[in-house]
């Protein structure tokens, strides 16, 4: 029996309303727990790179957590992961978790203000990033940290950092004292960054109870531990880390990939042996856009979860004989929408999961008719199993959270079979690729052009899945606006994903008379006669993140 008296099996035990068991989720706990249970498995798979046992991760583990506390590292302190996907990274992120310390991802692409944004809201003295992304914290105040460990070798030294190679995270596991007081779960594990919306972007702080939720048999009913999940997205996103939760609560096993490509796909799953993965639907789309194959029902996988669900999607089951899923989740919550295998119609999220209640309101909080529009909140009947608030900013935990329910932002309707149905994002956001980017960051940087005087950016339909960005922008007086030089001013403030696509310049932007912009007039305009668009022109923004869905 473990800690929490729960019979102790290869698949997550469903605890409604009881907060789980240490060894069922937390992090330290759980590798003990199969290291004592099955220490040969192979616990990770690189793609075209080794496989590790779990026996082999808690020693790689423990050596590195013992080299992080010699950095000063205690229990309860944040530290910042700035790492592409890789067996280190994971490795990184165990290891501040083993020292019950919190780990801090940041994603890859950020560069700029909205960089110096999360490492001041993070509090956090050190960060380990790797060796390429290290100049960007030389163009930027870096907040409150002491000390930068380049991992791959050191290239840049910025100023105001202690700099150490990553050889110092070498530690001998002989020196990593015990801990101060066991890690309960609901410690904080980890801060997942969102992208903004209405504003910029907020570090979500999130308990083992939470990841336990967010990753456990409800939240995954098709998932056991004989399964291999692959993690294709990045670990800065909480669709990373929830593979890895789930398959170490399983006892299951993972495969890493560097990046999502389309063409090397099935190559990957094969090589794998990975039999579930989670797809964002412009993924789905560029693997159904493939020719057919005779080798299209020739691999491992079984199940697949595509969000969201577009119309190509549907086809994804039947072409290559796997189960179909989709769900709704955020970085704050726990999956609380789940389909049926294999649904048939595109947009729907499912049905809410056991342990969590849902309600549609409108902007009172009041419980909107059946059949009609609301935004979606959310509570669990299991204390610690959503978001415990966002770090450093009590304003915006206690607007989400009002009147004892969170408040997701996004408004759905419910069909005539009980399936949630999305309907928009509440929020002033543009999803492209996988990324929820704000116009809020988006736009304060066109603003800072000297020839922009107003601008807004509102989504647009992209031929493949999501929002492609369309940004609106009148000129200062007597001043002019050169859509291509405005990119490239852009092109080292902003994450590549954030960069619009298309560009249009008027002379004076629609207001309300409040003097605010009227976005939706914009967006219903939509690509008016004389927008600019860059892929046209042939101009190629810079790559500098794995998130980056590519095709080929």
């Amino acid at each position: 029996m473990g800690r929490g008296g729960a019979t102790r099996t290869t698949d997550v035990v469903s605890l409604s309303g009881q907060v789980p068991p240490h060894e069922d989720c937390v992090l330290r706990d759980m590798i003990e727990r199969w290291c004592r249970e099955k220490p040969d498995a192979v616990f990770v798979k690189v793609h075209r790179g080794p496989a590790v046992t779990y026996a082999d991760m808690r020693d790689r583990v423990v050596r590195t957590a013992s080299g992080i506390r010699a950095l000063g590292i205690r229990q309860g302190d944040k530290v910042v992961v700035w790492m592409p996907n890789s067996l280190e990274c994971l490795e990184l992120w165990f290891a501040i978790n083993w020292l019950g310390a919190v780990y801090v991802p940041i994603n890859v692409a950020y560069c700029g203000n909205l960089l110096q944004h999360v490492l001041r809201i993070s509090e956090a003295r050190v960060i380990l990033a790797h060796r390429d992304l290290v100049p960007r914290l030389a163009e930027v105040d870096t907040a409150e940290l002491t000390t930068l460990v380049s991992i791959g070798g050191v290239a840049c030294r910025p100023e105001k950092l202690a700099v150490h190679d990553g050889s110092c995270l070498e530690g001998e596991a002989a020196d990593l004292p015990p801990l101060e007081r066991p890690i309960e779960p609901w410690d904080p594990q980890s801060i997942i960054f969102t992208s903004g919306t209405t504003g910029p972007s907020k570090g979500v702080l999130s308990s083992y109870a939470h990841m336990h939720a967010m990753s456990g048999r409800d939240a995954f009913p098709m998932l056991t531990g004989a399964d291999r999940y692959m993690c294709n997205l990045p670990l800065f996103h909480v669709g990373g880390t929830i593979a890895i939760a789930a398959m170490l609560a399983r006892g299951g096993s993972i495969a890493i990939v560097p990046q999502f490509s389309t063409r090397e796909f099935w190559d990957a799953v094969r090589e794998t042996e990975t039999t579930f993965v989670l797809l964002l639907g412009a993924m789905a789309s560029f693997i159904l856009s493939e020719p057919a194959s005779d080798r299209d029902r020739d691999h491992s996988l079984r199940n697949v979860v595509v969000i969201p669900l577009t119309e190509a999607a549907l086809d994804f089951a039947t072409r290559f004989g796997t189960d179909l899923y989709t769900f709704f989740n955020m970085s704050e919550i726990s999956v609380p929408l789940v389909s049926r295998p294999n649904p048939t119609r595109a947009g729907i999220c499912g049905r809410p999961r056991p342990g969590v209640i849902v309600r549609l309101v409108d902007e009172n909080d009041c419980e909107v008719p059946t059949g009609t529009i609301g935004q979606l909140v959310i509570r669990t009947d299991t204390p610690w199993a959503m978001n415990s608030g966002y770090q450093g900013d009590p304003a915006a935990t206690a607007a989400a959270w009002r009147n004892g329910w969170f408040h997701t932002g996004d408004l759905f309707r419910v069909d005539d079979d009980g399936q949630y149905v999305f309907v928009d994002r509440q929020k002033d956001a543009v999803r492209r690729r996988g990324e929820n980017v704000s116009s809020f960051e988006v736009e304060r940087e066109i603003l800072a052009h000297p020839a922009v005087c107003e601008a807004a950016v509102v989504p647009v339909s992209a031929a493949v899945s999501e929002d492609e960005i369309l940004c609106v922008v009148a000129p200062k007086r007597g001043q002019s606006i050169d859509p291509e030089e405005l990119l490239r001013f852009l092109e080292p403030r902003l994450a590549h994903f954030m960069m619009p696509r298309y560009v249009r310049v008027i002379p004076e932007l629609p207001k309300t008379p409040t003097q605010k912009i009227e976005k939706y007039v914009l967006r219903r305009e939509g690509l008016a006669p004389g927008t600019w668009d860059r892929d046209a022109a042939g101009i190629r923004i810079r790559r500098g993140t794995l998130s980056e869905i590519r095709k080929g």
